[in-house]
């Protein structure tokens, strides 16, 4: 077995992943973001090298290769301090051809996938030139954007400064040999796309001349996020619509009622103690009531989710001190036992709600995500006010702070309160607190007890594999039931951190039967998803048939089928479901764990590099899987982690295969798009199987050189090389493969075409002389 990575880089895990129970990861990642940087600061640079990237001549030629397809010549000269006729010559040296034309929407959509991919690259001052940032906005966007920090793994690598140097002849050799591959490989050219990326941005954005007439349903709300919102400030951007109305139709014939959006309180209204962090508050609700009235003219309503009061640095509590409570790093609560933050709360959501009286309505997160109230980090007991009150009170009055303010001005607005992060030893208590108005959100297949691979285990969320509801929900909806509130299920209906490389897994099946469970036990709602799985999919749509007034008895396979003739036609249909069963089935063997969905290579599949020498680099959140395979596995010893891969990889490849020799020569429009779906899914959980059979095999080589361990990795070495190469094919005709809208594309074609040149350079690597090392 490979050694785990040092302790130093993986700081977040070790917190995150040290209990087994899901209950271990509620300390979310806000705190440790907090005890590295400053508000406006960007993190200190490391003393950790960056990972080796043998394969390429240089790293400059690194740097040019991975750019190519997201920023112009131009731009990328300017970072390496040399001509733009340079960084051309060195990309057509590699074979990547002419200058692509960059994608417009790179700017906005695409920053996290440039940030990402130059991490082991840049230090921070070229990182700033190549994405034209300030330093202010860059630590701006590691902070807020969805945790990015945490998903680079919290640590910066020490990386040179970056220049160009004229070629030497060993350089020249190497580009050239690396062209006659990609020549060799690509012939129609590595960079040429058939679809642009982002192309399905335009697509769900025309108009929609399908019937969008939203059918009667047993669940109110159903509710998604956008499939490619942005996040950060997106109400003062005017250029970015998140819900253009062709995709808003697209919903609403998918079955969605209802979409939600993040915010920040403080940037919806007054911030009474610093008026600056609330400047253009007019602007952005002048913006949100535009986008609600024009989405509940397309029977679609808004929600905006809080998390709320947020945190502030200590340097805000100086003369202040009377509004501090728990402080975690560098930041504290403004502790809403103090009357003036609770007023303030109160205060904001009512100028919300007198604003925009067309809002749906708010959900909140009271015990999880950013520090918010004391309690909200499960830390009270540090704030000298929050310590004599109970948990589930603190909790409680923030969800009533916020009713109050919909109450005040008098609006119909929805308050669900989300229950996420609320302790078993509390959380009924704090349902029995909550005001009589409120509707309490749970997750439904949260706590539910599974065996895979022999392995017992729980499930916490971000499931589609397993099939709700559970015992947590089920024992909290009773609870809010007897109160007479309103019961809500949080589900990810389209995909999960299982796999959000694309834009929804086709395990129908298990989505449809979960529906019918909750249509069985009378819930009230439906929250179809968090950020991801907000494509206008079948799975939304089969919910929909489910939860159809009148459809009591339907079962999921004639939901399916319903589903499928819409969407396929007639002759299609039975050989559609059938491929979702067969996903579904296999699906059930996936080996879920929360350390599994968040450190596993599932979202990058076969564009992971392969590393000849342990990296010594901590596989970070939904981010850089690197080679860490004893944090992929969670539980799971490797040999089960990797044969429950393979039976779900086997399920999906099966299914792609039968529904290709059904279609025949019939396979295009939206059937071509479903097999696209179906296969890259089983290329993603494939190319995991195999990476962590590389991994394994690397080590025992190490220990115990032999020809069968290089066999073996040669083997494993041609397999990733050809998933790369189908992969590669899929994308560039169907830009939704590789994009999830919190992490942008986890990768771009080059990137899968890179794979073939590391998996080149290992092949040569290993018929040479084992060099493979522990």
């Amino acid at each position: 077995m490979d050694a785990g990575p040092p302790n130093g880089s993986g700081l977040c895990w070790s917190l995150l992943f040290r209990e087994k129970t899901w209950d271990g990861l509620q300390m979310t990642c806000f705190l440790i973001v907090a005890a590295l940087f400053a508000a406006q600061e960007l993190p200190a640079v490391s003393e950790k090298a960056p990972v080796s990237i043998e394969h390429f001549p240089t790293r400059t030629h690194a740097f040019v290769w991975r750019n190519w397809q997201l920023v112009s010549p131009e731009r990328m000269a300017r970072v390496i301090d040399t001509d733009p006729k340079d960084v051309i010559r060195m990309a057509r040296a590699m074979g990547l051809g002419e200058p692509p034309a960059i994608p417009v929407d790179i700017r906005q959509r695409g920053y996290i996938t440039i940030v990402r991919r130059n991490w082991h690259l840049l230090p921070y001052d070229q990182l700033l030139v190549l994405l034209d940032m300030t330093e202010a906005q860059l630590a701006f966007a590691l902070r807020e954007d969805d945790f990015l920090y945490i998903k680079l793994g919290s640590l910066k690598p020490n990386c040179e400064l970056l220049r160009y140097e004229a070629p030497t002849p060993e350089v020249l050799e190497r580009e050239e040999s690396i062209r006659d591959l990609v020549e060799k490989t690509f012939p129609s050219g590595p960079a040429e796309l058939d679809e642009p990326l982002f192309q399905f941005v335009k697509d769900l954005s025309a108009p929609y001349t399908a019937s969008a007439q939203l059918p009667k349903s047993n669940f109110a709300p159903r509710y998604c996020s956008s499939y490619f919102a942005l996040f950060g400030d997106p109400l003062l951007d005017e250029e970015i619509d998140p819900y253009p109305d062709g995709y808003l139709d697209r919903l609403v014939s998918s079955g969605v009622d209802s979409v939600w959006m993040h915010v920040v309180l403080y940037q919806l209204a007054p911030y009474p103690w610093d008026s600056s962090l609330s400047e253009h508050f007019e602007r952005r609700l002048e913006r949100l009531g535009s986008l609600v009235k024009r989405a509940r003219s397309r029977g679609i309503g808004i929600y905006l989710y809080l998390n709320e009061p947020r945190a502030m640095p200590l340097s805000f509590f100086e003369g202040r001190d009377h509004l501090k409570g728990v402080v975690e790093g560098d930041h504290a609560t403004v502790c809403t036992s103090v009357p003036e933050v609770r007023e303030y709360v109160v205060a904001s959501v009512e100028g919300i709600c007198r604003a925009v009286p067309e809002l749906a309505g708010f959900f909140t997160i009271t015990a999880s995500e950013n520090l918010t109230n004391c309690w909200s980090h499960h830390q009270g007991a540090g704030c000298p006010r929050c310590s004599k009150r109970l948990a589930s009170e603190t909790i409680a009055d923030v969800n009533a702070a916020v009713r109050e303010g919909i109450d005040r001005a008098n609006s119909d607005a929805e308050l669900i309160a989300w229950d996420w992060g609320w302790r078993d030893d509390w959380a009924v208590d704090a349902i029995e607190r909550l005001p009589d108005d409120v509707a309490l959100m749970s997750v439904s297949e949260w706590s539910i007890p599974i065996r895979r691979g022999g392995v017992d285990n729980r499930v916490g969320e971000y499931s589609i594999s397993t099939i709700g509801p559970g015992p947590r929900a089920t024992k909290h909806w009773a609870a809010a039931r007897s109160r007479g509130l309103k019961t809500i299920a949080k589900i990810q209906a389209g995909n999960t951190w299982e796999l959000a490389a694309v834009p929804y897994i086709p395990a129908l099946q298990n989505v449809a039967q979960h529906a019918a469970n909750l249509r069985d036990a009378e819930i009230d709602g439906i929250m179809l998803g968090w950020s991801l799985g907000g494509y206008p999919s079948p799975n939304l749509a089969v919910v929909a048939e489910i939860a159809a007034s009148g459809a009591d008895d339907l079962s999921p396979r004639e939901a399916m089928l319903r589903v499928a003739r819409a969407r396929y036609g007639d002759s299609h249909a039975n050989a559609v479901v059938d491929a979702w069963v067969t996903c579904s089935e296999a699906f059930s063997e996936f080996p879920y764990d929360g350390g599994v969905v968040y450190r596993a290579p599932l979202q990058v599949g076969p564009s992971n590099p392969l590393w000849n020498h342990p990296t010594g680099y901590a596989a970070s959140m939904v981010g850089i899987p690197y080679d860490d395979l004893p944090g992929w596995r969670g539980p799971y010893p490797s040999e089960v982690f990797i044969q429950q891969l393979e039976l779900v990889a086997n399920g999906f490849e099966s299914a792609f295969e039968s529904l290709t020799e059904h279609a025949g020569d019939d396979a295009s429009g939206a059937l071509l798009q479903e097999l696209n779906v179906i296969e890259a899914a089983g290329i993603h959980y494939r190319s995991v199987a195999q990476q962590a059979g590389f991994v394994e095999a690397r080590s025992r080589h190490g220990q115990s050189p032999s020809n069968e361990n290089l066999r073996t990795l040669r083997n494993l070495v041609e397999q990733e090389r050809d998933l790369a190469i189908r992969l590669h094919a899929i994308q560039i005709r169907d830009s939704r493969i590789g994009y999830e809208s919190s992490n942008h594309y986890f990768y771009v074609p080059l990137d899968l075409v890179e794979k073939v040149v590391n998996c080149d350079y290992l092949l040569q690597k290993f018929g040479d002389k084992p060099e493979i090392t522990n």
